[in-house]
């Protein structure tokens, strides 16, 4: 395959929670950094805001490579491509300092599933040594890194995320929950929906593959690239939102959904996803905090050795500084 004609779907995805020293977090906000802030931090990263919508919650862009979402406290960078995010933190750093009224970072996450073309990525980014590294320069070393991969496939997934400190419980939690779905070899059929061949629109393509029936009551913002690939945002009340980035190409096919939405068991709507976009493979990647209503599916994870036509090849539980993770890697069955 030509170089010229590979596109790297998997995304570099950054999360930043930002805190005071006082534990005064309500006399923060990042949406008080300008937006023009947001689009020049973006340049760092090597991408740019394409649209946007908010509530008085969230504030959500679609991105030329992804999505970035904006709350009082957390700021959530997912990039596809070439891209280069690392870049971003220093300046964001600056921003939040001059403009929020937050004074220290309370915790930080950045995962990746393994590239497809590592060789092609910008120089930090071919190996994540090199982008602990990078990280570990920014904050002083207080990083840990993990590496979880599939017994059965070769596929990994990379995290990056704070120590735990002593200082944890200043702050009264509030709950909180990440679900990502990362797949790859997917349907060409369903992918076919994804380019302008197939779909007038954005609209068309949300309504025709299901998406919009994946967590009805949101409010979506999609895009349609031209000649093919998708990108969406959903946001709700509360703060919730959905993302969802679609590589069509059957040769290097790649799709990403995640949601921060709480459900107390998420085994229905990840089988919805797998079956709406017919996966060969998956990672599903999970956090919660301990006052969050979904921690129960950790242990329901564990246990889930099927979904539907998936298969668990291996699954990993740990606990990070505020949060507990799980990892499992899913299959379909040889048909």
């Amino acid at each position: 395959m030509a170089t010229e004609d590979f596109f790297e779907g998997a995304e570099k995805l950054l999360e930043i929670w930002f805190g005071r020293q006082d534990g005064k977090v309500e006399n923060g906000d990042l949406r008080k950094i300008p937006r023009e802030k947001y689009e020049d931090l973006l340049k760092a990263a090597c991408c740019e805001v394409i649209s946007y919508t908010s509530n008085d919650e969230i504030d959500a862009y679609v991105l030329s490579e992804s999505s970035m979402f904006v709350t009082k406290r957390r700021f959530i960078l997912k990039t596809c491509g070439t891209t280069t995010p690392i870049e971003c933190i220093k300046p964001l750093l600056l921003n939040v300092h001059e403009f929020t009224g937050f004074d220290e970072v309370e915790d930080v996450f950045y995962s990746r599933k393994n590239f497809e073309r590592p060789e092609l990525q910008k120089d930090t980014y071919r190996n994540f040594k090199l982008e602990i590294e990078s990280l570990n320069i920014i904050f002083k070393g207080t990083g840990v890194a993990r590496c979880l991969r599939s017994s059965k496939t070769d596929d990994s997934w990379y995290l990056y995320a704070l120590h735990p400190v002593e200082c944890f419980g200043k702050e009264k939690q509030n709950p909180d929950q990440t679900l990502e779905i990362l797949m790859t070899n997917l349907d060409p059929h369903v992918m076919q929906i994804f380019t302008k061949e197939q779909s007038a629109n954005a609209n068309q393509a949300t309504q025709d593959s299901g998406i919009s029936e994946l967590l009805p009551n949101m409010k979506i913002d999609d895009f349609l690239f031209d000649p093919c690939g998708y990108s969406m945002n959903g946001i709700a009340k509360e703060g919730h939102y959905m993302t969802i980035h679609i590589t069509p190409q059957q040769e290097f096919s790649y799709v990403s959904f995640e949601t921060n939405v709480p459900q107390s068991s998420y085994k229905e709507l990840i089988l919805k996803v797998l079956k709406t976009f017919q996966p060969e493979k998956c990672v599903l990647t999970m956090f919660t905090n301990e006052v969050s209503p979904s921690k129960s599916n950790h242990k329901e994870f564990k246990y889930l050795t099927q979904l539907g036509e998936w298969q668990q090849d291996s699954n990993k539980t740990c606990s990070l500084k505020n949060h507990d993770l799980t990892v499992s890697f899913y299959s379909k069955y040889p048909s």
